[in-house]
């Protein structure tokens, strides 16, 4: 059915296509290899499937691809961490893992590494292995001490672009089986999570009465719980002060000056506002020169979350307080865990799955559950035994005697 032939030092394997004859490259000078691909490929033919033998496709072409699709599907921030993962992974080896602004970049470093960088490299896409990908990040979590967290997101990067390949791209992997897939996961800690005392609320609140504007900002994360993003892009028709007892915020998809916007889980939301927040919100008004935005810069601009990051780092600074968003949305569902509110009801407030508040919040609740393990108390009550009676011991010589029997003999 098909047949070997060589060119040079390599092997082709010739057959016929219907009338049509083709030649497909073995990509191996060994005799005995070529005559076990051939088998394959003869048994494939066979059974009328595609050509089984891997393909040779350089790994920049596969990955600028996969970032294409990747634009077309996500939101550019999204795409952007992937593209992080992939840059380190393979190096800047196209134009879409270039470092777009490397002044910041490099300002960005913590400290410079003093090996060179450590990527994954192999002749062509298909021949990575199993083995190069788990000793690329065994490289990373020693030289750059990447925590297991980082770690299993370069892993699962790695395994996603593989199954994009093999999937959609038309990439034949040897045995057809992905390589990143195989690499062991690295065990992850317990999270830790920091949240504010309603002490130390009071102390942060009342920290940043100079910036009103900002404490409006802090008071709004910390009573609503949202993200540092969904503030910024919070307008004024998604703050409603009317709506229920005190209010509603919708976190909601939006476009905005030709922006379209969606909250991270792509799922719309509303936020109650409680009687505490009201009070910071009615003291606010918006200073948005078009109108739109709830909360904006001096020159009516919208906040970017980095900038907004850094003014309240740089107010707390200066009253000697170190909290950061983030703290305050932990803040939010750990106060309502504490509480004794359903993990439920706080995953639906703060926009996450049941799952992640229970890995983050569940530790606080056994304190609000201590009665909930009490049950019986309305039954009635079991009775006691009966007390045993008292036995009267009669001594041997207080025992009555026997009476005695006349017995006559007529005999």
């Amino acid at each position: 059915m098909a047949s070997l032939i060589k060119r040079g030092t390599l092997y082709y394997a010739q057959y016929m296509a219907g009338k049509k004859a083709k030649r497909i490259s073995l990509n191996t000078s060994s005799l005995q290899l070529a005559k076990e691909k051939l088998r394959q490929l003869e048994s494939s033919l066979y059974r009328g499937e595609d050509n089984p033998l891997p393909t040779r496709t350089t790994i920049a072409k596969v990955v600028t691809a996969y970032v294409e699709s990747m634009l077309a599907r996500k939101t550019t921030k999204s795409v952007q961490r992937d593209v992080y993962y992939l840059r380190e992974a393979f190096g800047p080896i196209c134009p879409e893992l270039e470092l777009k602004n490397i002044k910041i970049s490099e300002k960005g470093k913590k400290c410079p590494t003093k090996h060179a960088p450590q990527y994954i490299e192999a002749p062509c896409f298909e021949q990575v292995t199993t083995a190069d990908v788990a000793n690329y990040i065994t490289v990373q979590v020693r030289r750059k001490g990447w925590k297991p967290k980082t770690a299993n997101r370069s892993r699962e990067v790695l395994t996603r672009l593989y199954n994009w390949a093999m999937e959609q791209n038309g990439i034949r992997m040897p045995g057809d089986k992905n390589p990143a897939a195989k690499v062991e996961r690295y065990k992850e800690r317990a999270s830790e999570i920091s949240f504010l005392t309603l002490e130390e609320i009071e102390e942060q609140l009342k920290a940043l009465e100079p910036w009103p504007e900002l404490q409006t900002m802090v008071a709004v994360y910390i009573y609503t719980g949202l993200r540092r993003e969904e503030l910024c892009w919070l307008t004024i028709d998604d703050v409603d002060l009317n709506a229920g007892n005190n209010g509603m915020i919708r976190v909601c998809a939006k476009t905005v000056n030709d922006k379209f916007w969606e909250p991270k889980t792509k799922v719309n939301r509303a936020v109650p506002i409680s009687s505490t927040l009201r009070k910071y919100l009615d003291r606010y008004s918006p200073a948005d020169v078009d109108g739109k935005f709830f909360f904006s810069t001096v020159r009516g601009c919208q906040w970017d979350p980095d900038n907004l990051s850094r003014e309240l780092r740089d107010a707390n600074e200066s009253v000697g307080l170190d909290w950061t968003c983030l703290e305050f949305r932990h803040t939010f569902g750990s106060q309502l865990a504490m509480k004794g509110e359903s993990l439920y009801k706080i995953s639906k407030i703060m926009g996450n799955s049941p799952e992640i508040c229970r890995k983050h919040y569940a530790a606080l609740l056994p304190e609000s559950l201590i009665s909930s393990v009490e049950f019986g108390e309305s039954k009635a009550p079991v009775p006691e035994p009966p007390a045993p009676k008292p036995v009267a011991i009669v001594m041997p010589f207080e025992r009555e005697r026997p009476r005695l029997t006349l017995v006559v003999n007529n005999r």
